[in-house]
């Protein structure tokens, strides 16, 4: 979605050897694109504060103007990881400090830009740590229009506005879905359990197209959460975005429950099993199921 027009100069990158994603991309009709293998910018959104603009220097392109911290993505990078490069090398943002929300693309086909949008998770304050920045400055969502914006920034910011609220939330029965597929789990129902959860730890840190939870953007991450039950308890906890749940008792009413805590925080839950009855309990508490197939097919 986010576009950073072409330059009409190299950005100024004086510390450190030139990687070779640092050149420009030419489009069939001249203009000029930074960034080889793409580039990517974050938009870090704090409920508290609003969301992190960069003040462009004078000498960039659309200079004066306000934008996302970002930039040329490196060879092999993805673009989740070089908006949290770019936005840590521009603006002192801490690799803890955000969770990944959603990512936005704006694709050409020879050269792509990709908005990451991520929730701040840990408070901190922006530092201006090379020179294409004149200021940086949390600025609350309902003011950033009253901003001169970068124009690329402007014509996505509107849609992007429209998804900060959307947080989907997807919760696994993982007895249902590691019973789903006769490979022998029952002769070791904890290490069946642990292997999806990898899994879907995997999945996690790739994120999920947004058309298998038909919803805006290109890429969402979910938060994850995989209830266990009876023998599959002896699990290692989750970590890396997937929270662990272990039912004492019946692990049904257990996904009930977490659906209908997550329901109440605003989530959009998504509850993977084919158990219909479970389906139809957890679909009752406002909750979307899918069946163990969904999972199974996004899993790597």
């Amino acid at each position: 979605m986010t576009i950073e027009p072409p330059a009409p100069e190299e950005p100024r990158r004086p510390f450190g050897p030139r990687d070779p994603g640092d050149a420009w991309v030419v489009a069939p009709t001249g203009e000029r694109y930074w960034g080889r293998f793409g580039a990517a910018g974050l938009l870090a959104f704090d409920p508290a504060r609003g969301v992190l603009l960069q003040h462009r220097v004078s000498w960039s392109h659309f200079g004066g103007t306000w934008a996302l911290p970002g930039g040329a993505r490196h060879e092999g990078e993805s673009a989740r990881d070089g908006a949290l490069r770019e936005a840590a090398e521009e603006a002192g943002v801490p690799d803890a400090a955000v969770r990944a929300r959603f990512a936005s693309v704006f694709d050409l086909g020879y050269w792509s830009y990709t908005t990451l949008v991520g929730e701040v998770v840990e408070p901190f304050e922006p530092m201006i740590s090379d020179p294409e920045s004149v200021e940086l400055a949390w600025v609350p969502v309902d003011e950033i229009g009253s901003f001169a914006l970068h124009p690329g920034f402007a014509a996505s910011w509107e849609q992007l506005r429209g998804l900060l609220e959307v947080r989907p939330a997807v919760i696994v029965d993982a007895a249902n879905v590691v019973g789903s597929v006769p490979d022998g789990w029952w002769k070791d129902r904890a290490g069946a359990a642990q292997r999806l959860i990898d899994r879907v730890r995997a999945r996690g840190a790739a994120g999920v197209a947004a058309s298998a939870l038909g919803l805006g953007a290109d890429t969402w991450f979910p938060e994850w959460t995989v209830v266990v039950e009876g023998q599959a308890k002896a699990v290692a906890d989750g970590g890396d975005g997937v929270e662990v749940v272990r039912a004492e008792a019946s692990g049904d009413d257990r996904i009930v429950h977490e659906a209908r805590r997550l329901v109440a925080a605003g989530r959009a839950v998504t509850v993977v099993t084919s158990d219909r009855e479970l389906a139809q309990r957890v679909t009752d508490a406002r909750a979307t199921a899918r069946g163990a197939r969904w999972l199974l097919d996004l899993l790597p």
